[in-house]
């Protein structure tokens, strides 16, 4: 049961953002961006960046978003449930690029400590190819995926079990997008 008074029938953050669509646009309006839009480079695809923000949500063991990006990825051309899990429970041996499990790498330093990220860890991530702009975007998916996992978490919102329910949302945002607000929400 949440916290405050959130709709019981909305699941994970789609509640919250309910309960404040004023917060929810721009909250709405970054997700779209860092997970949704290609980058000026085009060169990390929206699958990775749902990676990126299902691997941060099981490390902060959000189950809704770990589970809704996670399908989110698995909708995209080269998304499996299989992969998704398989970086979510080790990426070092993940079916991944290599710029992606650095990538990985750095995320998983913003969610535990973002001071901890050296410049190491950006140097090896640019010797498998990243860019700044990736490099920049991997970081401000990791902040922001600890922050929206917080929200869903922190006022206990609905997380159904519903398989079927994440596959439908995830291949929703896959094609769709952030931006709107209709039926389900992530």
């Amino acid at each position: 049961m949440a916290h405050i008074g959130l709709n019981a029938e909305i699941p994970g953050i789609g509640a919250a953002f309910a309960f404040r669509p004023e917060t929810a646009k721009p909250m709405r309006e970054l997700a779209h961006i860092l997970l949704f839009e290609p980058g000026p480079d085009a060169s990390l695809s929206s699958r990775d960046r749902e990676l990126i923000a299902s691997y941060v949500s099981s490390r902060n063991t959000c189950f809704f978003c770990q589970t809704s990006h996670g399908a989110a990825a698995s909708s995209h051309v080269g998304g499996s449930p299989e992969l998704t899990a398989s970086v979510c429970a080790s990426p070092a041996t993940a079916d991944i690029s290599d710029k992606l499990k650095a990538l990985l790498i750095i995320a998983a330093h913003v969610q535990g400590d973002a001071k901890s990220v050296t410049s190491e860890h950006i140097e090896a991530a640019r010797e498998q190819g990243a860019t700044d702009l990736e490099i920049h975007d991997t970081v401000l998916i990791a902040a922001a995926f600890c922050m929206y996992n917080r929200y869903v978490d922190g006022l206990a919102t609905w997380q159904p079990r519903n398989e079927e329910m994440y596959r439908a949302m995830g291949k929703r945002l896959a094609e769709h997008g952030y931006k709107q607000s209709s039926g389900v929400r992530s």
